[in-house]
C-alpha cells in the first residue's frame, strides 16, 4: 500500500494524439452517446410502460437496456470529455471505481444474455412448458443472478487491480482504466496476475460464448419443425440475439483470452464493447421486431394524445 501512495493520479493516453482526430471522435462519440442513451431509455419506458414487461424476453431485455446504460457511462462520458483536454488524467480511486464498475456492469450484461437465450430456448424448443419453465419467478431470480454474477466476476478483479503497487510511470496506454494496462505500469511481476484476469475474465467470456453459440445451434436446429411463418418470426428474434453477443463477445474474447499484454488495436476493439454494441442494441432488438415496434407507437402515441388532450 505504501508504494500504491507514490502515486495519486495516472495518465490516460487516450485513443490518438491527432487534434483532428480527436475533435472528429469527439464530434462521433457524443453523438453515439447521446444516440444509445436515448435508444436505450426509449426502449426501457417502452417495455416498462406497457404489457410487453410481462413477457419474459422483453423483460430481459428491459433489463439489458438498463445495464447497456449503466456499463457505457463508466466509460463514454470521460472519454469525450478527455477528447478535449490536452492532459487526460484520472485519480487513482476513480481509475479504481471505473475498473470495478466496467467488470460489474459487462459481467451482468454476459449473464442477461445468456438468461435472453434460455428463454429463446425454452420459447423455441419447449413451447408446451413454456409458460411454465419461464414464469415470473424464475425470471427474477435470473436477473437476480446476473447481477450477482457480475458483482462475483468483478470483485476479484477489483481486488487484484487495488492490490497492485504502482511507483512510476503512471501513464495508461488506453482511454480508460482496465486492468492488462495497469498491470502494465505496475512495479512488480505480474505474471501470475495476468493469469488470474484471463481465468476471471477470458474464460468466463469463452465459456458463456461456447454455451450461447450452442444453444442459439439447437435453436436454429429445432426451427426446421415449425412452420414458415413461426421460423420466420423465430429467425427474426434469434438473428436480432446473435448479433449483439457477436458484437459484444468478439472484442472482449480478443482482448482478455491471451497471454497478459496489450496492443494499440485493443482501444479500437475496446470500443465494441463500451460503445457500439451498447449503441446498436436498440436497433437491432426494435428494427427486426414488430412486436416492439408496434408496441412503442401505441404507447409514445398514446403518452403525446394524453399530453394534448390535457394542454
Amino acid at each position: 500500500m505504501k508504494s500504491q501512495r507514490n502515486i495519486s493520479e495516472f495518465i490516460l493516453l487516450g485513443l490518438s494524439y491527432d487534434q483532428n482526430i480527436q475533435v472528429f471522435c469527439f464530434v462521433l462519440f457524443l453523438v453515439c452517446y447521446v444516440a444509445l442513451l436515448a435508444g436505450n431509455l426509449l426502449i426501457l419506458v417502452s417495455i416498462r410502460c406497457s404489457p410487453l414487461f410481462h413477457q419474459p424476453m422483453y423483460y430481459f431485455l428491459s433489463h439489458l437496456s438498463l445495464i447497456d446504460i449503466c456499463y457505457t457511462s463508466t466509460v463514454t462520458p470521460k472519454l469525450i470529455a478527455d477528447l478535449l483536454v490536452e492532459r487526460k488524467t484520472i485519480s487513482y480511486s476513480n481509475c479504481m471505481l471505473q475498473v470495478f464498475t466496467m467488470h460489474f456492469f459487462g459481467g451482468t450484461e454476459i449473464f442477461v444474455l445468456t438468461a435472453m437465450a434460455f428463454d429463446r430456448y425454452a420459447a423455441i424448443c419447449k413451447p408446451l412448458h413454456y409458460v411454465t419453465v419461464m414464469n415470473r419467478t424464475r425470471c427474477n431470480l435470473l436477473v437476480v443472478a446476473a447481477w450477482a454474477g457480475g458483482a462475483v466476476h468483478a470483485f476479484p478483479l477489483f481486488s487484484t487491480a487495488i492490490g497492485l503497487p504502482f511507483c512510476g510511470p503512471n501513464e495508461i496506454d488506453h482511454y480508460f482504466c482496465d486492468i492488462f494496462p495497469l498491470l502494465k505500469v505496475a512495479c512488480t511481476d505480474t505474471y501470475v496476475t495476468g493469469i488470474l484476469v484471463i481465468a476471471f475474465s477470458g474464460l468466463v467470456a469463452l465459456v458463456t460464448f461456447i454455451v450461447l453459440f450452442v444453444s442459439y445451434g439447437i435453436i436454429l436446429f429445432t426451427l426446421r419443425n415449425l412452420s414458415a411463418e413461426g421460423r420466420r418470426k423465430a429467425l427474426s428474434t434469434c438473428w436480432s440475439h446473435i448479433t449483439v453477443v457477436v458484437l459484444f463477445f468478439g472484442p472482449v474474447i480478443f482482448i482478455y483470452l491471451r497471454p497478459p499484454t496489450t496492443f494499440p488495436e485493443d482501444k479500437i476493439f475496446a470500443l465494441f464493447y463500451t460503445i457500439i454494441a451498447p449503441m446498436f442494441n436498440p436497433l437491432i432488438y426494435t428494427l427486426r421486431n414488430s412486436e416492439m415496434k408496434n408496441m412503442m407507437r401505441k404507447v409514445w402515441c398514446h403518452t403525446l394524445f394524453s399530453k394534448e388532450t390535457h394542454n
